[in-house]
């Protein structure tokens, strides 16, 4: 019983893409015993068995057929094994139409190449089974569409290499309309290939056996002559005969061809020498070349000719190549020169600094070049730092600015980072910031603009990025790199120089108290005709700190940067005593400009701009105060100078308010001054031009007083503490102090001015008409003195209440109280009162308490009740009581003024 087989199976094509036609191997397992083995292979639906070439049992060579599937199995049949399988896969690619003379990245069997004037493929390999046209006769296309001829002829083909071939779809289809002469023409091509096919290569044996028989003959008549002569050298010999005859042949032939092989030879010395100059005219040619790319700036052409050269005849023997080799030598040297001059030119960018140092390098210059580099940037940047400010300060002194070689780096030298510095101004903007600002502004410029290329190739030169392949593989990266470690001190000292360059520059721009007298010869010479005020130091401590964060991004050591650090602190420190300092300036120009309008609360808007003066110190001190990554806090560290300075600026604002209490009228100027016509007109000889007598001043200033305790302050600590201070409460405590003492002082001023001149008039009020306690007549009512003084009073209130309400009680009970203590006192000097002289007396004294604001003067009421007499009788009570009530009717519209009101204020 015979064992059965594994059907084929398909593992490997290779190539797995390609053309139609294209050779492919095939393999895998149990792929046929041998040839007569194999009955089937199909490559993407194509039959490719005629082309196919079985080789063992797991390969097979075929070419793949013009299958119509794009991408499709590889499937092998075989009569033991029966239909196989496939794993892999086949790509058919597209066919292009390739030239003799074009390009491909595939091979090109260039036995069937595809020529392009005649639109043909010529020269069918004979491996190939595919010919282009098999008929011979030009393709006449018809317009039968595919569709119908496969419904015509179902399971047949018109591909001619197929196993279901048929004739009459191929001619249908490529020869619908071709004539029946051009037809027969095709047939009579078939027949001639057929029969050049069956003749083969014999035919050349054919033509060309007369030849060789006749050569044959020749040979074997000079064999049987040499042998029936039997002789060998022997003068007269056949032998010798013959020798002699070739040996005149060969010098009748030399006589006759010496001149010919003469030329030959002149011919062939000549064709060698062209072929040594052809074959080294790159040496030649060498020295002309680099002179050329020198001068078109091609320095990588110059750089592989040079290198390629000298791998070829750097030890060569030759005098003629040594001679071009030196000149090629000379011009290297002198491209050498040419390079490390650009390299140490200024302004470079740092891509050409790069590439100047590869070209060293790779040329093997003496010498260091990046270090050089390295050298000739940092004197560059300091003495762009330095000219930054021998120009301004020329033109500070001159007025006419020159161009310097700051000015010629400005386009090459963008800013890199927050380009606030360099958005468009107004044409008048140079003329309205201070000169050092714009200074400080420039040196950013230099630094942001200049050192981080410096650093940037500094880092460059330490990690051996700047050499090429050819500097890699010759160690130049490993002596850089040691060259780096050895320097590192001295970059060091470079970068530190150039941050104190920067540092010293800037103060001696604005801090010329910090530096000494050598150091100020060196970095200063500003003529300071004005300080800077906050908002110009704000912009100054800006730039500075956009300085420091784009060297920070550098990775730059802190070490190195703390210079920068120590003067942003003194900045800070200093923009802080400036406006500080210029606040309280301000703060006078506020007091200056008191119009003297009181709202309904008796607040002038003074306390409102005080206010607002002091909230916007504190919003431009938001910058310098706020504390940077890095950074200290200002006001932790000199938070006392602060707040004193702070309590000073409130300070100036209460000495300003007790001055504008003390001008006199002549002191006052009226322009800007204005009343509230809307309100009660109860001052004689207001007019619309409104100057406020000394009283109403007073009283303004202590409702302004009272609103500073209760308000203005309290905000200011609010925003205070907002803003970072420290301190808050000693500061409001200490001006709160203050505040008080200034409302003390002018009260008692007020109190004084008002009080006095009432309770001057008792005593001679009291004793007008000479008026006697012990003999008086029967008591008829108040005595006008009194109603004198209580009218003196209510002009008090009403000029009190008109300013501010919340000041009525507190000056009527002073007012009431010193009435009192001299009601007491008059009363004590009395010796005796007779009965009417004791009704008077209790009249007259009980007549001011009847306001319930006069009652804060009860202790003085209560020590001049008890020198009083005591009223015993009954009816003299009763008429004391009708007396009383007599008065309190007839004065009843004066009295309500001492009514708490309920009137609530109306803003104007």
């Amino acid at each position: 019983m015979s064992r059965v087989r594994q059907p084929p199976l398909v593992t490997g094509i290779s190539p797995n893409e390609g053309t139609s036609w294209t050779k492919v191997t095939i393999r895998g397992e149990n792929l046929g015993t041998g040839p007569a083995d194999l009955v089937g292979l199909s490559i993407c639906g194509h039959n490719c068995l005629l082309t196919a070439e079985w080789m063992s049992a797991s390969k097979i060579v075929c070419r793949v057929g013009p299958a119509k599937d794009d991408k499709g199995e590889i499937i092998v049949s075989t009569k033991s094994g029966g239909h196989g399988t496939s794993t892999v896969s086949f790509k058919l690619l597209k066919a292009e139409k390739i030239g003799i003379l074009d390009q491909s990245a595939v091979w090109v069997d260039e036995m069937n190449y595809y020529d392009m004037r005649t639109d043909r493929y010529k020269g069918i390999s004979p491996l190939s089974l595919r010919p282009s046209n098999p008929l011979g006769i030009d393709f006449d296309k018809g317009k039968v569409p595919l569709k119908d001829l496969e419904a015509l002829f179902p399971g047949v083909s018109g591909e001619f290499t197929s196993e279901n071939f048929s004739a009459t779809w191929y001619l249908i289809e490529n020869h619908s309309v071709t004539s029946f002469d051009q037809l027969r023409m095709a047939a009579s091509n078939l027949k001639k290939q057929a029969t050049k096919k069956n003749e083969g290569s014999l035919a050349y044996v054919k033509g060309g056996l007369s030849t060789f028989f006749e050569a044959q003959d020749a040979l074997a008549a000079i064999h049987q002559r040499l042998e029936s002569d039997g002789t060998e050298r022997v003068e007269g010999s056949m032998t010798q005969r013959l020798e002699n005859v070739l040996n005149r042949a060969s010098d009748t032939a030399d006589t006759l061809f010496q001149e010919v092989l003469g030329r030959k030879d002149k011919a062939d010395s000549t064709r060698n020498a062209l072929n040594v100059l052809q074959r080294f005219k790159f040496l030649f040619n060498l020295p002309l070349n680099i002179e050329r790319n020198i001068h078109k700036g091609d320095y990588d052409v110059v750089i592989n000719d040079y290198e390629k050269a000298k791998s070829l005849f750097s030890n060569t023997e030759v005098s003629v190549f040594k001679k071009v080799y030196a000149e090629v030598e000379t011009r290297i040297g002198a491209l050498k020169i040419l390079l490390l001059d650009k390299l140490l030119e200024t302004p470079s960018t740092l891509h050409d600094q790069k590439r100047y140092i590869r070209y060293l390098s790779d040329l093997h210059a003496s010498g260091d070049p990046a270090w050089q580099c390295i050298s000739a940037q940092h004197k560059w940047i300091l003495g762009l730092m330095q000219n930054c400010k021998e120009e301004f300060i020329n033109y500070q002194r001159e007025g006419d600015p020159r161009p310097t070689a700051f000015s010629r780096i400005r386009d090459t030298a963008p800013l890199n980072k927050g380009g606030i510095l360099h958005t468009p101004r107004h044409g008048t903007w140079h003329y309205e910031t201070p000169q050092q600002v714009q200074f400080v502004e420039k040196l950013s410029d230099v630094v942001i603009g200049q050192l981080p290329n410096f650093w940037k190739l500094w880092i460059s030169y330490v990690n051996g990025s700047l050499f090429s392949e050819t500097g890699e593989k010759s160690g130049q990266v490993e002596k850089s790199k040691k060259n780096a470690r050895q320097r590192q001190n001295d970059f060091k000292k470079m970068i530190e120089e150039v941050t104190h360059r920067l540092v010293k520059l800037v103060r001696g721009a604005l801090l010329p108290s910090t530096l000494t007298e050598l150091e100020l010869r060196l970095y200063g010479g500003w003529e300071n005709k004005t300080e800077l005020t906050g908002p110009w130091l704000t912009q100054v401590i800006h730039i500075v700190r956009i300085i420091f964060e784009a060297l920070v991004a550098l990775e730059i050591p802190n070490d190195l940067l703390q210079v920068i650090q120590d003067l942003l602190l003194e900045l800070r420190h200093h923009c802080l005593l400036v406006t500080l300092h210029h606040t309280a300036e301000d703060v006078k120009r506020v007091a200056e400009k008191e119009d003297w309008v009181v709202d309904n609360e008796g607040i002038t808007s003074l306390p409102a701009q005080f206010e607002q003066c002091m909230v916007q110190m504190l919003q431009s001190l938001k910058e310098p105060m706020e504390t940077k990554p890095g950074e200290v806090n200002i006001l932790q560290l000199d938070q006392d100078q602060a707040s004193e300075l702070c309590v000073d600026i409130i300070k100036v604002f209460i000495n300003c308010l007790e001055q504008l209490s003390t001008k006199t009228d002549r002191d006052i100027d009226t322009s800007r001054m204005s009343v509230d016509l809307a309100s009660p007109n109860l001052f004689s000889g207001i007019q619309e031009d409104f100057c406020p007598t000394l009283e109403q001043r007073l009283l303004i200033i202590l409702s302004n007083c009272q609103y500073l305790e209760k308000h203005t302050f309290l905000n200011l600590a609010e925003h205070f503490e907002r803003h970072g201070f420290t301190g808050t409460e000693k500061i409001t405590r200490v001006t709160v102090h203050a505040v008080k003492e200034l409302d003390e002082s002018l009260f008692d001023a007020y109190i004084e001015r008002k009080s006095d001149p009432i309770v001057g008039s008792l005593e001679p009020g009291i004793y007008a008409g000479h008026f006697d306690w012990r003999d008086c007549g029967t008591p008829t009512g108040v005595r006008n003195y009194l109603k004198e003084a209580l009218v003196n009073i209510i002009t008090v209130h009403a000029e009190v209440f008109t300013v501010s309400k919340d000041l009525v009680p507190r000056v009527l009970s002073r007012i009431i109280e010193g009435v009192a203590e001299e009601m007491s006192r008059l009363m004590q000097c009395v010796s005796s009162f007779s009965k009417n002289g004791a009704i008077q007396v209790h009249t007259h004294t009980f007549s001011l308490p009847l306001s319930p604001v006069s009652q804060m003067g009860h202790a003085s009421f209560k020590q001049a009740l008890e020198v009083l007499p005591q009223l015993h009788n009954g009816a003299d009570k009763k008429l004391l009581e009708e007396l009383l009530n007599k008065f309190k009717s007839s004065m009843q519209l004066q009295l309500t003024c001492f009514q708490p009101s309920n009137v609530q204020p109306v803003k104007r």
